[in-house]
């Protein structure tokens, strides 16, 4: 999703560019998660809070954002090689 929403955005940048800026971006709120301070806590206990920011860190979530980040990245390479054809 991050990948996506990034790439809308900044449609003039690489596609390895997206990558890292996605990778960067989710390794950020998942190490964010490790912060824990009160008002901070405090924000995750609202529902915006809990789905941006998430309740805990895991490391198996930087392998699910590493493993989406690129699989929609080679999808995008993939449609797009099929649409220049």
């Amino acid at each position: 999703m991050i990948y996506i929403l990034s790439r809308i955005f900044l449609i003039n940048h690489k596609p390895i560019q997206i990558v890292i800026i996605s990778l960067i971006t989710c390794y950020s709120i998942e190490f964010f998660q490790l912060y824990q301070a009160e008002w901070i806590i405090a924000l995750r206990k609202t529902l915006f809070g809990r789905y941006v920011l998430g309740q805990g860190f895991l490391w198996t979530d930087l392998a699910a954002y590493t493993f989406g980040v690129v699989f929609a990245f080679i999808t995008e390479k993939i449609i797009l090689k099929k649409l220049h054809v």
